[in-house]
């Protein structure tokens, strides 16, 4: 199972938004750029007490990461409420973030800033899973037709650049589905550690008792926890990997649990699962990476389980010469936690460049 922030045996269940100890409030949605009542909040708020009682012992870095002001609201998509963050001057060269299976936009967070100096970045919950709502139906076109549409309704394609897509693991195959219904009004995708295996591979993980990314049951009863430190202890990662930077994990956690009255319970709705989850499509999944129309890049955890230094050669062998391919030394498959600022220093490369090219043929 390759789920971004699984769990072991128990169900989660969803929410429509935050708690004001998780962040965020109700808002209604506005069709012209943002939601009505949208506004900048105070990120530093996500350092709540429950899950960082020293908030001092926190690197500087961070602090000033989430110094930077964001914005935070909700936007309609085909009727489904997506929940996003927002950073920077909306006159810059746009990029659009989305996390993993399981995860939440938060995982860019502590990323986004540091790229908001000169890009204006968005970074949205996939439907279902974090502050989203639960869209019925979900398969893969959907998602990427999601993916397009978070684009338009908080104006991506209404400046003369064109959006980049940064998105990590299963985010990033929604992203591959929006560049392949709608390449032309991207500018490129950053692959971060999606899944890459030769189907050899593959087969012998799954004949071992492994099993798809994104499998679960979705009519598993939802689990609710007593206290914090219990549900906290059901959070761990998939694959299973340390942290290096063990307060991130910390973090994630936290927000990936919401309070209602005195128990806990996850985010994510059960209905996410409830997919076509063929192996097929990771079997193609290295066909589908050098297919793709559009400019290409990917980030990858140097000791990753998922995108190894084979699975490079794989995308070699299949025609992706023209890929830039950027290993994270010390990362595992859950790069931004492992090495944020190695990842934000490689997708600050890769941006500047894609810019530099575009200004140079234009």
């Amino acid at each position: 199972m390759a789920a971004e922030c699984a769990e072991i045996g128990d169900q989660r269940i969803a929410t429509d938004l935050a708690t004001s100890d998780g962040g965020g409030t109700n808002r209604q949605i506005d069709a012209s750029g943002g939601g009505i009542g949208d506004r900048c909040v105070e990120a530093s708020k996500d350092i709540n007490p429950i899950w960082a009682p020293r908030p001092d012992q926190l690197p500087q870095w961070f602090h000033a990461a989430l110094a930077v002001p964001r914005e935070e609201g909700f936007v309609e998509v085909d009727g489904t409420r997506i929940h996003y963050f927002r950073w920077g001057d909306r006159s810059l060269s746009p990029v659009l973030m989305t996390h993993g299976f399981l995860a939440h936009a938060r995982c860019f967070a502590f990323i986004a800033p540091f790229l908001a100096g000169d890009h204006h970045v968005v970074a949205y919950d996939l439907s279902g899973m974090g502050d989203s709502a639960v869209r019925p139906g979900c398969d893969g076109r959907a998602r990427g037709e999601e993916m397009i549409g978070v684009a338009e309704a908080l104006g991506l394609f209404d400046g003369q650049s064109k959006p980049v897509i940064v998105a990590h693991s299963f985010g990033s195959a929604v992203g591959l589905t929006a560049m392949a219904l709608a390449a032309d009004r991207f500018a490129g995708i950053i692959l971060c550690d999606l899944m890459v295996l030769r189907p050899a591979t593959l087969e012998a993980q799954w004949s071992s008792g492994g099993t798809s990314p994104g499998s679960g049951d979705p009519d598993k009863p939802q689990r609710r926890y007593p206290d914090y430190p219990t549900a906290r202890s059901r959070y761990v990662l998939s694959p299973p990997q340390p942290a290096r930077e063990p307060f991130l994990l910390d973090y994630m956690a936290f927000h990936s649990l919401r309070q209602d009255e005195e128990d806990w319970s996850w985010k994510f709705s059960p209905e996410v699962f409830r997919r076509d989850n063929a192996g097929q499509e990771w079997r193609e999944m290295g066909h589908r990476v050098v297919a793709t129309p559009g400019r290409k890049a990917i980030i990858h955890g140097e000791q990753s389980s998922l995108f190894t230094s084979d699975s490079a050669a794989y995308v070699r062998e299949l025609g992706g010469t023209d890929i830039p391919i950027i290993a994270i030394p010390g990362a595992r498959h859950h790069l931004m936690l492992d090495q944020p600022l190695g990842l934000t220093a490689a997708l600050r490369a890769v941006l500047q460049i894609w810019r530099a090219s575009r200004l140079q043929t234009s």
